[in-house]
């Protein structure tokens, strides 16, 4: 599991963080996020771009901090264990 406290980590650079850490894992893998708001937008994110290839669970919701494992699936849309739309270089909007 990797986990990412991203608490003292500037809201600019979170969201490619994640990412960055998502792209490197292999289905069956989990990312762990420590956050200070509930990351409902990183949610919302990961249901547009990842629909059926994660799982989201959090483990503790406020009201200073928020904890989120973001398991990847086995195998992605495309027939790929956990190929998204960031494979070949798309980059994320940075924030929350």
């Amino acid at each position: 599991m990797v986990e990412l406290d991203l608490r003292q980590i500037p809201p600019s650079q979170r969201h490619t963080l994640i990412f960055d850490e998502w792209d490197a894992l292999k289905p069956g893998e989990t990312l762990k996020i420590i956050n200070d708001h509930d990351p409902k937008p990183l949610h919302y994110q990961f249901e547009a771009e990842y629909t059926s290839q994660y799982e989201w669970e959090y483990d503790l919701q406020g009201p200073a901090d928020w904890v989120v494992r973001i398991t990847k699936e086995g195998v992605g849309a495309n027939g790929v264990g956990g190929a998204g739309p960031r494979a070949g270089g798309v980059t994320t909007t940075p924030g929350g």
